[in-house]
């Protein structure tokens, strides 16, 4: 797809404005119209989030739900100027990044765990593919479930789950632009647009927006194109049809990370965060083009049971290129640099990717009492198929650089990509039942099992296939919740969670293949209390049990013994006084393998896992000034191994912590009619330099936290 010019993306987003209000002219019969309100807010005026729908089967009190959950609103959203997930998930402290490369996905690790990206990520509550970057500019929230979601998903990493809440038609008309600038001159621009029929009986919700990027690392150029509308239909007083569907275009020159140099693995030094390694003239993007469609239903039986039918398909397709620094053939070194900086440059790429998912869910809820025990609900099947389709990558040597004095190859020939094939084929099946048991006005049980059934099919380039798997697992979760005041509760867990299974990386004897599926566990014991109405205070200690997945010395990617991962989180959020919002938010982790009867990683620290993390965020309104609001940010996280490829050897080394400050403003006006947001920010405001991601992934890379960078934006709303 050609890149758009900028008059052209604001041309799109015309045309997405004039489509919206064109929507209201269709004439719905409606002699039924008595529905609950459609929009729901899962915070109040204060910004605290009250409820989320990630902890279960649907929305619910977050002081009532045995799970630690953290929920960034479209208000946290709006001020903080998010555009991405990296953007929001910074603020929790359990949440690391886990390579996220400026011009790919966000992709990250919960407690400790790396997130699969196509099990992990949820579009109201159904699984999405995260390879591609998730747009915000249709989210209404995002809810992040730390620790394991058997229950709620059946197969998942263990670290959480990330759940992405789709923006719904308004009841009153909505009409919003914004436009921002930023770093090197990215400009940005997108509307929201939201309204409802005369009658009551249909709804609508258009988002758009339009990119063109620079980002902060040198000629990591490109463009970015998005489009959402969600639409709902109120068909009687008891039901309701609500369907969603989105497309994003991006295109942009990715970034590598670092590696170690030489064989004494010396971390890099003397690095620029804007420091790029993809700079050949014959480099090409990597181009995205994604959709999801979602389809919902939900009818009320009577007034104590409802039924859902949800549906949704989510596609990728994918132009994959880099040049990639990787290894040191002077040296011999597979992964690593050579000692002085220099490094071999490939040409890795791959064309015409297509990767699906499609999902179903239907859920029976309700509530019925039993002597004196008061029951809610649900019961359901869901299903799940995956079809991933891609060539073998083109891996050409193409010459010698080096980190400090690039060399740069401007005849270098690109040759023709390889064909593409079927490469995984996924069947999920599963069964699923929970019943939250009021056994007394304060004590309630929350008893759940999810039966899974998987079959997996992964092929070579040729068609055949390399591994099968056929299996079933039964997943229970069991929780306690007392409420020892209405507003202070405690509650312990215990739950089993279906690990996908890793894949092995480059380098490694069986390169590429996806380990079998395997249960993990988890302990958690939490208490959670709403101070004030503007004041809620949570923490939670847990330990998770999994497989352990690593690079032995063949070098074969295998499973051995367990990883333990043991911590303690502690989170508050509210507002102190009038005009003073305070939330916090740390993390306490140790990670470690146990049992693999291999002396170089047993016992060892996991890689990418900081001992501590925090993130504190301030925002001040001004007396006398109440339009003017300012903020500051300050993260800290302590050192973290890095370990390339999953190894956890003695050689592996310690990356340093780091402090990052940033600041903004934001500044309410009405501009004759129009009220009128301005919000400015700088991040890094120091230029720290800092490795913020160690991550194992692609044989293990280093990557740079973002430099100082700045940002202004105007919010219209008309």
């Amino acid at each position: 797809m050609p890149a758009f010019s900028f008059r052209q993306k604001l041309s799109m987003l015309a045309v997405a404005s004039t489509f919206a209000p064109a929507a209201l002219a269709q004439n719905v019969d409606a002699d039924d119209t008595a529905l609950p309100e459609v929009v729901v807010s899962s915070a109040p005026a204060n910004g605290v989030a009250r409820r989320a729908s990630v902890g279960g089967f649907s929305e619910t009190s977050l002081l009532s739900t045995p799970a630690s959950i953290n929920v960034i609103t479209q208000e946290q959203m709006q001020d903080r100027s998010v555009r991405s997930a990296s953007d929001a998930a910074k603020w929790d402290a359990s949440v690391q990044n886990s390579y996220n490369a400026v011009g790919l996905a966000d992709w990250f690790s919960i407690r400790g765990f790396v997130l699969d990206q196509g099990a992990n990520y949820r579009k109201d509550g159904m699984v999405i593919l995260a390879q591609a970057m998730v747009p915000m500019e249709n989210k209404e929230r995002i809810e992040i479930l730390k620790g394991l979601a058997g229950m709620q998903t059946g197969i998942a990493a263990s670290g959480g789950m990330l759940n992405y809440v789709t923006k719904r038609p308004t009841d009153t008309p909505l009409r919003s632009a914004t436009f921002e600038v930023r770093e090197r001159g990215t400009v940005y621009s997108a509307v929201d647009l939201g309204g409802r029929s005369e009658d009551g009986v249909f709804g609508y919700r258009i988002n758009a927006a339009a990119e063109d990027i620079k980002s902060y690392v040198d000629g990591s150029t490109g463009n970015r194109n998005f489009i959402s509308g969600a639409f709902d239909f109120r068909l009687s007083p008891r039901a309701l049809l609500q369907i969603d569907l989105d497309y994003q275009h991006k295109s942009q020159l990715t970034v590598p990370g670092f590696q170690l140099l030489g064989p004494q693995q010396r971390i890099p030094t003397g690095i620029r965060a804007k420091q790029m390694l993809n700079d050949q003239a014959w480099s090409r993007p990597v181009v995205d083009d994604s959709h999801n469609i979602g389809l919902k239903f939900n009818y009320e039986l009577n007034d104590n049971w409802r039924t859902i039918l949800q549906a949704n398909q989510s596609t990728l397709h994918r132009n994959d290129a880099v040049t990639l620094p990787s290894g040191c053939q002077a040296q011999g070194l597979i992964t690593g640099y050579c000692s002085d900086g220099g490094y071999s440059m490939y040409d890795l790429r791959r064309k015409n990717d297509k990767r699906s998912i499609r999902t179903t869910q239907t859920l029976l809820q309700g509530n019925f009492t039993t002597g004196n025990v008061h029951h809610d609900l649900t019961t359901g099947v869901s299903t799940l198929n995956r079809r991933d389709s891609f060539a073998d990558y083109v891996f050409n040597y193409v010459g010698e650089s080096n980190i400090y004095n690039p060399v740069y190859y401007d005849n270098f020939a690109l040759t023709d990509v390889n064909p593409v094939h079927l490469r995984r084929k996924d069947q999920e099946r599963a069964l699923f039942v929970q019943d939250v048991m009021s056994l007394t006005d304060q004590l309630k049980l929350h008893a759940g099992v999810r039966y899974v059934q998987l079959k997996r099919d992964q092929f070579n380039s040729s068609g055949v296939v390399t591994r099968h798997t056929d299996d079933n697992f039964v997943l229970p979760n069991v929780a306690l919740v007392y409420n020892v005041q209405p507003t202070l509760a405690v509650y312990g867990s215990y739950a089993q969670g279906l690990e996908p299974g890793g894949e092995a990386p480059t380098g490694t004897t069986n390169a590429e293949v996806i380990m079998d599926p395997s249960k993990s566990r988890q302990v958690e014991f939490g208490v959670k209390t709403d101070v004030t109405t503007d004041v809620r205070l949570s923490a939670a200690v847990f330990q998770i049990k999994r497989k352990n997945e690593y690079v032995d010395a063949t070098p074969t990617y295998v499973v051995a013994g367990t990883q333990v991962n043991r911590g303690l989180e502690f989170a508050a959020q509210g507002r102190i006084t009038h005009g003073w919002m305070l939330g916090t938010s740390f993390t306490a982790l140790q990670a470690k393998a146990e049992g693999t009867d291999d002396a170089r990683i047993e016992g060892k620290r996991v890689g990418n896992v900081p001992r501590f993390k925090s993130a504190v965020y301030s925002e001040y309104a001004l007396p006398g000034l109440p339009a003017l609001k300012l903020n500051a940010t300050w993260i800290y996280s302590t050192s973290k191994v890095f370990a390339p490829s999953n190894e956890i050897a003695e050689l592996n080394k310690t990356v340093d912590g780091y402090h990052v400050v940033n600041l903004g403003a934001r500044y309410m006006a009405k501009l004759g009619n129009t009220a009128t947001t301005f919000r400015f920010g700088v991040d890094n405001v120091f230029n720290t330099f800092y490795w913020g991601d160690a991550s194992s992934s692609f044989g293990g890379y280093l990557i740079p936290g973002a430099p100082r960078v700045f940002r202004l934006s105007a919010q219209i709303d008309f």
